[in-house]
């Protein structure tokens, strides 16, 4: 089965500092997708020890953490003996990961921010 590596950039978000959007901060993810870009939740149960998340911006070091999955609601963990660190992300289970869709994630203060889907590259 086939891992992607699916990086995702800040796009515009109206009424924040990140208006315009920016190049240099978002999410690079790894994970199983269906043919039809959506995550694969069989595959994932198969391969979770390997999807893996990175977030980073030009103002901070890069945080590494894991998709995780609790019920239906999907999420990034920074650190598995501390809830308060967990990135929802919404509707992941929803999203087609294919250049250009957008995908909307919780940062550390709630605020919804939206990110635009700029590579899905299968790997190894």
């Amino acid at each position: 089965m086939t891992l992607s590596r699916i990086v995702m950039r800040m796009a515009r978000n109206p009424g924040t500092e990140f208006a315009g959007g920016d190049d240099h901060r978002g999410y690079a993810l790894t994970a199983p997708l269906t043919p039809e870009g959506m995550l694969d939740e069989a595959a994932y149960g198969k391969t979770k020890a390997r999807c893996v998340v990175r977030r980073f911006a030009p103002d901070e070091d890069a945080v590494d953490g894991r998709l995780a999955r609790k019920g239906e609601r999907w999420f990034f963990d920074y650190d598995d003996s501390d809830s308060t660190d967990d990135e929802p992300v919404h509707r992941l289970g929803q999203h087609r990961f294919a250049l250009g869709e957008y995908v909307s994630v919780s940062d550390e203060d709630g605020r919804l921010l939206t990110y635009k889907v700029m590579e899905v590259t299968p790997i190894a």
